[in-house]
């Protein structure tokens, strides 16, 4: 009898036993893929609560226009850092690639549509550079992008002689607004953004970018020839870090030499609050763009509120240790 009840309670504990296990999992899968569009949907709460204003329709598209130029440089950061790379060069190479446009159209006449061209050519082959240095020189990526950072600025100030250059006034109209309402950077990181999409889910590179991530050494005897990859992702980041340099010179209507500066921390921190790991391997251009967003309504809600601009790099580092704490526990998760 005793064994009979024994038996009993076990089968009914080994019954009970998979509702526990199965409800746990599903709501750490649910918390951990959806948490960065639950912390922008609770910060855009808080923030409607503290200020008025914030959700005022005009306030919302400034903080589109905000998140533009952090989104695609981050775009192009996805790449780098889903293959388990870093780029700290693309605030630099976003000025250096303005500045070329604005000397070429501006200061040697060239037409605007050649300017920009060459501006984009210059992001992509600063990236190329550092693809090289990282795939072929064997460089850390840090130590890389790192030298590509100082090079990129101290080119800018050379082309620029260290002072602004008058952006020519066609592409100065990406800083505009259609209508008369909608912002143009906003629809350029539209643009971007399912660009960095469609390349991350349905391009050979992508999937490379992801192998590479996920292991190196199994993606080379899987027959992906990581050193090329690795040249196409970082010239990818310089492009997308051109592009942004463009639109912000735009809305600037000057390109400045020591603009977007620091912007490379904004990218690779919105990269991460969208859920991208640092470890590779992981990482997606709608939770990039979250993250970017993130960052512009914390920035934006604290300017209404009136915080200092110290606690507001205060609170934008709390945010930043925070998805990367989310990363480490996702990873120990799936483990």
């Amino acid at each position: 009898m005793s064994t009979e009840v024994k038996t009993g309670a076990a089968a009914e504990a080994v019954g009970r036993a998979p509702d526990r296990d199965g409800l746990a999992p599903w709501l750490n899968r649910a918390v951990l893929r959806n948490g960065p569009l639950g912390g922008l949907l609770a910060l855009v709460v808080v923030m409607a609560v503290l200020s008025r204003d914030f959700l005022n329709g005009q306030n919302l598209l400034n903080v589109g226009v905000q998140a533009s130029v952090t989104a695609i440089l981050a775009f192009g950061v996805t790449f780098v850092i889903v293959s388990a790379g870093i780029d700290l060069s693309v605030g630099s190479v976003a000025a250096l690639s303005a500045t070329v446009v604005a000397w070429a159209a501006t200061g040697e006449g060239l037409p605007v549509w050649m300017a920009v061209l060459l501006g984009l050519a210059v992001g992509a082959a600063s990236g190329l550079v550092s693809g090289a240095l990282v795939a072929y020189g064997k460089l850390p990526a840090f130590i890389a992008t790192l030298a590509m950072l100082s090079v990129g600025r101290g080119l800018a100030l050379v082309i620029s002689g260290g002072s602004p250059i008058a952006f020519p006034g066609a592409v100065a109209a990406l800083g505009d607004t259609l209508g008369g309402w909608l912002p143009v950077p906003v629809l350029v990181m539209i643009a971007m953004g399912l660009i960095a999409a469609l390349i991350l889910a349905r391009t050979y590179s992508g999937r490379a970018m992801f192998a590479i991530g996920g292991n190196e050494e199994a993606a080379r005897l899987s027959g992906i020839h990581v050193k090329r990859r690795k040249l196409v992702i970082y010239a990818l980041s310089g492009l997308f870090a051109a592009v942004a340099g463009i639109v912000l010179a735009a809305r600037l209507t000057s390109a400045q030499p020591q603009a977007a500066t620091g912007y490379e921390l904004d990218a690779i921190a919105a990269v991460v609050i969208g859920g991208a790991s640092l470890s590779g391997g992981s990482g997606k251009a709608s939770g990039t763009l979250i993250g970017a967003l993130i960052l512009a309504v914390l920035r934006n809600g604290l300017n209404l509120l009136s915080v200092s601009a110290f606690w507001q790099q205060v609170a934008t580092g709390l945010v930043i240790a925070l998805a990367v704490l989310l990363d480490t526990l996702r990873r120990r998760s799936a483990r």
